[in-house]
């Protein structure tokens, strides 16, 4: 055998020998509302669900379809929800009025993925209280009926105008609420929302607190002002527990860190110059005695924040 044989010989084991990735997983055929492949399902389950949703696709227009899967193979659930949705092309065309909620058991993964023309309806928020609240706990113990089934009726519910019914489940029970007085909910924005917001929110806020510890005098003005707002604006972004995190490196912090500067010779020269000239430079801005501040040496453009909106929105979850 020649050398250039020996080479592609070795090239053709190598290539038989490599590992061979897991194919991407398909997309079954749409052979009715529900289509249960991983079998889950009861018999009595499956046609309770499709009786339900013809009724309501009779009533509203609305397609709402259903779909298990053992697995998919390692895909992302969003990736594969919209590949599926684009597939079986549900809702009215013109509407795009139509909703799968897919379930994979071996993967402990669900989406519920909304099409566009009903994202005002149905807004990810909802979405994702009806799988955290209504559909993860009865999957956690093994209960696919009903959690499939109260997912379902719940999106319905949110549909036809009836309530929200995935908001009960965060209302606290008689056993929790015997411990605790009060019960908060967590924001439910995406981490890209929660990025936009947080800058235009922390940006104000950080700018102003910032100026406070630089500023002699008007500084102890702004840490008592600026105390409501670290105590509410964080809540949009990071919870009630990231807020109060917030709030009280904040209020610890800010006079720790104003102390610490007061005793460097440049916050009190710039405090000697207030008493003596009426102004004094601080961190670029120029100071006045009133508390008012003047010309920045370097300014910047401006904050800026909003959302982002999906075309397929809805919401992912685990368990």
């Amino acid at each position: 055998m020649t050398s250039a044989a020996q080479r592609w010989a070795f090239i053709a084991l190598f290539a038989l020998a490599a590992p061979i990735g897991a194919p991407a997983a398909d997309v079954p055929f749409l052979t009715g509302r529900v289509v249960d492949n991983a079998e889950i399902l009861k018999p009595a389950t499956r046609d309770a669900l499709i009786a339900t949703l013809k009724a309501h696709e009779q009533a509203t227009g609305n397609q709402i379809a259903v779909l298990t899967v053992q697995t998919i193979n390692g895909d992302a659930i969003e990736e594969y929800a919209t590949k599926v949705f684009e597939n079986w092309k549900l809702g009215q065309k013109g509407k795009d009025n139509g909703v799968l909620v897919i379930v994979v058991p071996k993967d402990r993964k669900m989406r519920i993925e909304v099409g566009y023309g009903l994202e005002g309806t149905l807004p990810d928020a909802v979405a994702s209280r009806i799988i955290r609240n209504v559909m993860t706990p009865q999957f956690k113990t093994g209960d696919y009926d009903k959690g499939v089934t109260d997912g379902v009726n719940a999106i319905i519910a949110q549909l036809e105008g009836k309530g929200d019914a995935s908001a009960a489940a965060d209302e606290p029970s008689s056993s929790s609420s015997s411990s605790s007085p009060m019960h908060f909910n967590e924001p439910d924005l995406g981490w890209p929302e929660r990025i936009l917001l947080g800058a235009f929110i922390f940006g104000i806020i950080g700018l102003f607190t910032f100026i406070g510890i630089m500023t002699p005098g008007v500084g102890w003005f702004l840490y008592v002002f600026l105390i409501p707002f670290w105590a509410m604006f964080p809540i949009m972004i990071v919870g009630v527990r990231g807020a109060l995190i917030l709030l009280g490196i904040y209020v610890v912090g800010y006079p720790i860190a104003k102390l610490m500067l007061a005793r460097t010779a440049w916050y009190q020269k710039a405090a000697q110059d207030l008493k003596t000239k009426g102004t004094a430079s601080v961190g670029g801005f120029v100071m006045s005695s009133g508390g008012s501040s003047g010309s920045s040496s370097s300014s910047d453009s401006g904050f800026s924040g909003g959302g982002g909106s999906s075309g397929g929105g809805g919401s992912s979850g685990s368990w």
